[in-house]
């Protein structure tokens, strides 16, 4: 049985949303099991609420020590000035001595993210979780051109070869498209079926 985990940080519940069809992604794929996990969040909770966090999240909170477990782990984190959000750097930053003891190193991994417009950092979040997956020795998989919805000219989606995202608006009253949420899934599925080639 292959092990996926999507580990996640979602302020507003976009990221969450895209997370669960990454993971139902992922399940699809028979001999394949997929766990949602969050890392902790590290606004102060008054200021979280104040600020309409969406806090009533149902993943379990993640630890570094569980990563070791899985075959796969596919990350996603919104977008704060073109890197990822500070909850999951931190997070990502605990990581040192599961690098040095290479724990990683021939696992999968992917990245998701979101971001309010179109051109507001997408894939340099991207690739700067690539970048960390890459130093873990995790090999990487991105959102081929296979999946055809990130080519659709008709509407705003997200999309990119380096990982399923979505587009929020400033206000965040966009919640991910049917298109964005069918990249996630395929992104989910695609790499679950690698792993269980690998690891199944």
């Amino acid at each position: 049985m292959a092990k996926v985990l999507v580990l996640y940080h979602s302020t507003y519940g976009h990221i969450e949303a895209m997370a669960e069809a990454v993971a139902e992604g992922a399940r699809s794929v028979e001999g394949v099991t997929a766990d949602l996990r969050r890392v902790p969040e590290l606004v102060p909770d008054e200021v979280a609420r104040q600020s309409g966090y969406k806090l009533d999240q149902a993943a379990p909170i993640a630890t570094v020590d569980e990563l070791e477990h899985y075959d796969a782990i596919i990350i996603g984190a919104g977008t704060r000035f073109g890197t990822a959000s500070s909850q999951m750097r931190n997070f990502l930053d605990q990581t040192g001595g599961v690098w040095f003891q290479g724990k990683l190193i021939g696992k999968i991994g992917g990245a998701f993210t979101a971001t309010a417009t179109q051109h507001g950092g997408q894939e340099t979040t991207l690739i700067g979780l690539i970048q960390t997956l890459l130093h873990h020795g995790l090999i990487v998989v991105g959102l081929p051109y296979s999946f055809q919805g990130q080519m659709n000219m008709d509407e705003i989606v997200g999309g990119s070869p380096y990982g399923a995202t979505t587009i929020t608006r400033g206000d965040g009253s966009r919640m991910p498209s049917q298109i964005d949420l069918d990249g996630a899934r395929f992104q989910g599925r695609h790499i679950a079926e690698i792993a269980k080639k690998q690891f199944g």
